[in-house]
């Protein structure tokens, strides 16, 4: 429950800063709510665009399986101070997670993802922010604040975008600086467990050719979850504290020219992910008996520590019959250190807890730096194409530590150092063969090369050599096709290929470094895309297959604390995405979508150790090793459901709303192998918000619930000890105030 007196002391400022809600909210946004109610007005959708083939085009014509989330659904789940783990399930087939918490989220697209929890490893889905590949897991965990627009690319989209990205891709945008005017906005929330959430951004134009804009964002939580092991009864877990800040400044001299320099930094403070030790009852993936989630006993220490920095220089030169665009990008990590008592207990308990495990994760130094030259055609004809070509260099070291839970002292260290370098070059062809129908194909050659060493091993003896060095080079293609059919419904057929380089897993005292070779994807999808309704609708369907040679799978766990990547010969993957929104009246709107996505591994020789504790439903070989053919891919749900419905009261001076979301993902297995107790439940989250604009959408006041039937369940697991678990964000009401001048 909420703390009344903090609260008070919210409702308190929140109060005094109504008054001041008349002079923020980004004018951005706002031009965007006044024609979203325009639209509204009369029954009709927005059109939406994106830029999944690096051009702005309308997202029926585009050949590929999108979606968007944007302005009122990115605020709404924002509300109450989430991080990028919030996505999960609000568009088909997108699932996320994390072991570390709200720094290092892993991300699943169409059930293909990677669970590796090692500083080093690489996913299958790409994360871009505003144009640059955040490639370390830990950078993806970048906070969401003055955002454009998010979109969500399904399938292979290596032609294209970065590297790495045979199961898709996750693109942010950040709202732009612009010439036409001082704007800016202010948004404001305090909820449940003390948390509050100020997010806010201003433009201002400098010259008729300079503007610069500033974005920041605060986010806390309270600790509200106690240690009973040390009896005091102060809740002293599950807080944190994070701030991010981004400068862009844009120079656009003439019609032909603009660069937008852009600077931005995070970091990041409080607890670690809070392991909590045999939560699973034995035999079943239920809760045990008398669960409290406001309490764990831990003897070991709970912490996170985080800053990244960052730079990028984005360059266009519009040059008549062709574009030509420079994005140069500069992100590092100056500390990350991530500290748990992963047993989740103590010598005493709760239940059996065989032995003490307290690690933490350290990165120490990251350099990522990241080039990309693209040149676009801009022809009147039937023909267009773009070409380019990337390059990519990144050097991390970083390691994981052990300690002594009773006395709190280091007792090994484990640090290594990689460097990645790649390059790549690519291009793309359009060709409108009639009005109705457009072909495209592309095509990209990657270079990618890995220098793997560990520097440090004190404490420990280590297994197998201490250097590891990979090179891998592979081409790969899309072809697709887009056929309108009349002016308000499209088809499409695509057929791409996707590549991600070798990863390599640190050596430890348990076994020598691991590495995977590198893994292919072939993807067919088709799909079909219309307005309807005199565009009071919107509506899509898509279904794919695709089979993945050589997936880079992560062992973990077992009867040890040990992870090591391994290979499967095959996987494949099938399903259908669908997605529907429209207005039913001028003044009601409702959106549903939903995907299922069936996954299997299918390779007969391939097995992994099994749990130390739990109840295993996969065959057993005679060197007792579980047998992991016909598994589904782990964290990929079959079904993914998300419903929304918005209802509009108009009023003399504004509008008063009411607007629920309610997502949706079926079981998922938490490991390669399937076990009784690391079954994840179903999960339905659900929220809703009550509020008043005026002003044309300027200003709104609002109250707020999120996860509102405070569903809990367990999202993860540890397997080598006992049946330690950890569980979903608790439920929360708030409040929250925004503006815009």
């Amino acid at each position: 429950m909420m703390k009344l007196s903090k609260m008070h002391k919210r409702l308190l400022a929140l109060t005094a800063a109504l008054p001041m809600a008349a002079m923020a909210q980004d004018a951005t946004q706002s031009s965007t709510q006044a024609n979203a109610q325009q639209n509204a007005a009369s029954g009709q959708l927005e059109t939406v665009t994106v830029t999944a083939q690096r051009r702005t085009e309308n997202i029926k014509d585009v050949p590929v399986s999108v979606s968007t989330i944007a302005n009122e659904k990115l605020d709404v789940i924002l509300s109450g101070g989430e991080d990028v783990r919030v996505l999960s399930g609000k568009v088909p087939s997108l699932n996320i997670e994390s072991s570390t918490g709200r720094v290092f989220p892993r991300f699943y697209i169409r059930g293909y993802g990677n669970a590796d929890f090692s500083i080093f490893a690489s996913q299958p889905v790409s994360l871009i922010y505003d144009d640059v590949v955040q490639e370390n897991p830990i950078l993806k965990g970048y906070p969401m604040y003055d955002l454009a627009n998010v979109e969500v690319l399904r399938g292979p989209q290596g032609t294209l975008f970065g590297r790495n990205t045979p199961a898709g891709v996750v693109k942010f945008e950040s709202a732009k600086p612009s010439l036409k005017g001082t704007e800016g906005y202010y948004n404001f929330s305090v909820a449940s467990h003390g948390t509050t959430n100020v997010e806010a951004a201003a433009n201002v134009p400098l010259s008729n050719e300079w503007a610069v804009r500033v974005s920041t964002l605060r986010q806390h939580r309270d600790d509200y979850v106690s240690n009973g092991l040390a009896g005091d009864g102060k809740d002293s877990l599950e807080g944190y504290n994070e701030h991010a800040e981004r400068v862009q400044v844009l120079y656009q001299p003439n019609g032909t020219f603009n660069a937008l320099f852009n600077i931005h930094q995070r970091t990041t403070e409080g607890s670690a992910r809070l392991f909590r030790a045999n939560i699973i009852k034995k035999g079943t993936n239920s809760f045990v008996d008398n669960f409290d989630d406001g309490t764990v006993f831990t003897n070991g220490q709970n912490y996170q520590n985080l800053t990244t920095r960052g730079g990028s220089l984005r360059l266009s030169w519009d040059l008549g019959g062709v574009k030509l665009y420079s994005v140069t990008g500069y992100e590092t990590i100056a500390e990350y250190n991530s500290r748990g008592d992963i047993d989740g207990g103590y010598n005493g308990g709760p239940g059996v807890v065989p032995f003490q495990v307290e690690t933490a994760s350290v990165l120490p130094d990251l350099k990522q730096y990241s080039q990309e030259f693209r040149v676009e055609s801009k022809n009147e004809g039937p023909l267009n194409w773009q070409a380019g070509v990337y390059y990519f260099d990144e050097d991390a070291t970083g390691g994981s530590d052990n300690f002594n839970s009773t006395t709190g002292v280091r007792t090994s260290r484990v640090l290594s150092n990689q460097k990645n370098k790649a390059w790549a070059a690519f291009g793309s062809v359009n060709y409108a063969v009639t009005d109705a129908l457009t072909v495209r194909g592309g095509v990209r050659y990657t270079n990618d090369k890995k220098d793997f060493h560990t520097i440090e091993a004190s404490g420990t003896t280590l297994q197998g050599p201490s250097t590891i060095n990979s090179e891998k080079h592979k081409t790969n293609w899309d072809l697709s096709a887009t056929y309108a059919i009349n002016q308000d419904v499209s088809a499409y057929a695509r057929v791409a290929t996707g590549f991600r380089a070798p990863s390599i897993g640190a050596p430890s005292a348990s076994g020598p470094a691991t590495i995977a070779d590198a893994e292919t994807i072939t993807s067919y999808e088709a799909g079909i895309k219309a307005d309807l309704l005199n565009r009071r609708a919107r509506a899509s369907l898509s279904i794919f297959d695709y089979d993945v040679k050589n997936q880079q799978l992560t062992v973990v766990g077992g009867n040890s604390n040990v992870t090591a990547l391994i290979n499967a010969d095959k996987t494949k993957g099938r399903g259908i995405e669908a997605e529907i929104e429209g207005f039913v009246t001028p003044d009601f709107k409702l959106a549903a979508s939903t995907s299922y996505n069936y996954t299997k591994i299918d390779d007969p020789s391939l097995s992994v150790n099994r749990c130390a504790s739990c109840t295993i439903l996969d065959p057993i070989n005679a060197a007792g090793r579980v047998v992991i053919n016909g598994n589904a891919l782990p964290q990929a749900p079959k079904w993914i459901v998300n419903l929304s419905g918005r209802y509009n009261w108009p009023l003399a001076e504004g509008n008063l709303f009411v607007l629920t979301d309610w997502s949706y993902r079926s079981k998922v297995n938490f490991f390669l192998y399937e076990a009784a107790e690391f079954t994840g439940k179903p999960l339905t989250e659900g929220g809703l918000r009550v509020g008043y604009n005026w002003a044309g959408g300027k200003y709104e006041v609002a109250a707020f619930g999120r996860n509102i039937t405070d569903q809990q369940r367990i999202t993860g697991a540890i397997d080598f000890n006992n049946l330690t678990g950890f569980i979903n964000e608790p439920r929360q009401w708030g409040v929250q105030v925004k503006g815009a001048f």
